[in-house]
């Protein structure tokens, strides 16, 4: 099976009404190459039967697909409306949406009680239009991580906006957290169905009967509400992922908190990967697109605790990305391994 690249939805409605009892998706890649697999329409529903249920969506809301059809959050904003009764707003995919003319619908002044971005787009829209961020009564994002100022900036948006929790093999999403409002939380609630636990690597383990066959382990490191909290036994926090730690010298350092340490101090696109290292095991490096590596390494032994610092400090034209926004981690730890290491910077600001 092959990735069908830039699907229209005439090809992905005519995929969804044949004969078949399953359709053809395809992972993100951003731990590596993008897989194919094969989904059962029967789940697909029940996946949008339960956001519609958690949302309070009824039979004739607008739900605006601005997303492509090549992978799963495309795909289930189809499902959805076909499953729920949804009238579906189309408009070509685009880094800036609500701001071209719909293909289905000549309005833009509308009311769209639906949408689903990743946060790319979310970010743009805060930046030349704000206004059309709020008609959109309930916005759900995924497909990337939300820094911290992204959420800062939607915190006060009088709207609903979610953050989602899910990969291709849940169907999209299985738990949101609300981002803004007297609601918003760092904690995942699961939907309906969905129990979650951890398993001994302290990563999530998900048993959703009704997208996904058998208990599905991730890679997400996670922590669970405590019983004795006000929260709900089985929410949950992400703190990264198992294949995103560094162990240095005995030291695991987990690679997004490390990201987010920086997020505030560094402007130009960066982020950290590792390498092998004969004394360490492995080290920190970062990858950045900024010119200056003199003032990105300040930087970082001003902000970082010293195990943390990177090792490596390597300027590249572009931050390596799948192609739904996500850092492509497997790509950038190759970079930082057969980069020509003339062209790094180590730690003690010399040419290696």
């Amino acid at each position: 099976m092959s990735l069908k690249v830039n699907l229209s939805l005439e090809e992905f409605l005519a995929e969804w009404h044949n004969d078949s009892p399953t359709v053809l998706v395809h992972t993100s890649g951003s731990t590596g190459k993008p897989k194919p697999m094969l989904v059962e329409k029967r789940r697909m529903e029940a996946s949008a039967r339960v956001t519609c249920h958690f949302l309070g969506l009824k039979e004739g809301d607008t739900a605006l697909l601005c997303m492509p059809l090549d992978y799963i959050a495309g795909k289930m904003m189809v499902v959805r409306a076909l499953t729920c009764g949804l009238k579906l707003i189309v408009e070509e995919p685009s880094g800036l949406p609500l701001l071209r003319p719909h293909l289905t619908s000549p309005d833009l002044g509308e009311e769209i009680d639906f949408a689903a971005m990743v946060p790319l787009q979310v970010w743009n829209l805060l930046q030349q239009a704000p206004e059309r961020l709020r008609q959109i009564r309930h916005l759900i994002i995924g497909g990337g991580a939300i820094n911290d100022e992204l959420a800062e900036a939607l915190k006060d948006l009088p709207n609903h906006i979610w953050s989602t929790y899910g990969m291709t093999e849940t169907l999209s999403h299985i738990a949101l957290r609300r981002l803004n409002g007297p609601d918003r939380s760092d904690w995942y609630t699961p939907f309906e169905g969905v129990e979650v636990s951890l398993n001994e690597d302290n990563c999530l383990v998900i048993n959703a009967p009704a997208v996904y066959n058998g208990p599905l382990v991730t890679n997400d490191i996670a922590d669970l509400s405590p019983l004795t909290s006000h929260l709900s036994p089985k929410q949950f926090r992400i703190l990264g992922r198992k294949d995103n730690v560094i162990c240095s010298g005995g030291i695991k350092i987990q690679i997004e908190e490390v990201e987010r340490q920086l997020h505030p101090h560094l402007h130009e696109p960066y982020m950290i990967t590792k390498a092998p290292d004969t004394k360490l095991g492995e080290q920190v490096v970062l990858l950045t697109e900024s010119p200056d590596i003199p003032a990105v390494q300040d930087i970082c032994r001003q902000v970082l605790p010293k195990y943390r610092q990177p090792r490596q400090y390597l300027h590249i034209d572009r931050i390596p990305l799948t192609e739904t926004g996500k850092p492509a981690r497997a790509e950038a730890e190759r970079l930082a391994v057969v980069l020509n290491p003339r062209s790094v910077i180590n730690s003690q600001g010399t040419l290696t």
